[in-house]
């Protein structure tokens, strides 16, 4: 895989206004396209880009909020043969805060699931979230070449 790709995915539930939701993805991720699909009484958001560059707001954000080691320690958790999954709080990310969470279970109204694929996924990872020291990155890298 020569380019990374970012998938984010949300359970728009009866009682949720699909384009609040959409505003909230757009808020954390800058998709190329957004599909919706309907599965029974729900429907679901699909935000797809062909670029790591879709990243760069949660890229901030993630330093604004000083979660880095959090946010490192989940995906190293969470990678596997270039490919990192990691489900977001979908109530804390529609107020402006991004919260990790393990699955639907930990978010009432379901999780905001978000897939990365790159060839070297912890490149990603690595400029996502480097390590840090007493709270500040050891180093920044800029985006993975695609």
């Amino acid at each position: 895989m020569e380019h990374g790709e970012v998938v984010v995915e949300v359970e728009v539930r009866p009682t949720e206004d699909p384009q609040k939701i959409e505003t909230v993805i757009r808020t954390f991720f800058k998709p190329d396209i957004i599909d919706w699909e309907e599965i029974g009484n729900s429907k679901i958001l699909i935000a797809k880009s062909r670029s790591l560059k879709s990243l760069e707001r949660f890229h901030r954000l993630l330093r604004i909020q000083r979660i880095l080691d959090a946010a490192r320690n989940v995906f190293k958790r969470m990678s596997r043969n270039g490919v990192l999954t990691f489900y977001l709080h979908k109530q804390a990310l529609a107020v402006g805060k991004i919260s990790f969470v393990s699955g639907d279970q930990e978010s009432p109204l379901g999780a905001v699931k978000v897939t990365i694929r790159y060839s070297d996924i912890h490149e990603v990872i690595d400029w996502l979230s480097p390590p840090t020291q007493r709270g500040r990155p050891i180093w920044e890298k800029g985006v993975p070449k695609e």
